[in-house]
């Protein structure tokens, strides 16, 4: 765990097709910039972690619960533990912040690109 890091240092985790989080791991917390290609889709999923998060650029299509919103920059969100949840990012692609708590273990095991600029800043 580094104290601090640039974004653009960070090796990418590949969440899906056209979806990439590059990401900072604290002892009980996640937090990660995630970058959404035009029209990605992250399909219903849930985990344990509550997640928070806010959109930097773009919109996204999101549905938590049975809620759906589209959302722009500056938009907020909450998902509680365990609620089932999806997302579309715009026709332009979306960049939002996520934070993650307890950290996203889960992502230890998942490919990673090299380090590289993200679309954001």
């Amino acid at each position: 765990m580094k104290t601090f890091e640039a974004l653009r240092d960070l090796r990418p985790h590949l969440l899906r097709d056209g979806i990439t989080a590059r990401a900072v791991h604290g002892e009980r917390m996640t937090m990660a910039v995630v970058d959404l290609d035009p029209d990605a889709h992250l399909p219903e999923h849930h985990h344990e972690n509550e997640q928070m998060g806010f959109v930097i650029k773009g919109t996204i299509d999101f549905r938590i619960g049975s809620d759906k919103r589209l959302l722009k920059a500056g938009d907020t969100y909450v998902i509680a533990s365990h609620v089932p949840h999806e997302a579309v990012a715009g026709p332009e692609g979306a960049t939002v912040a996520d934070v993650f708590a307890p950290i996203r273990a889960d992502w230890a095991d998942l490919k990673r690109a090299e380090p590289s600029p993200g679309k954001w800043p």
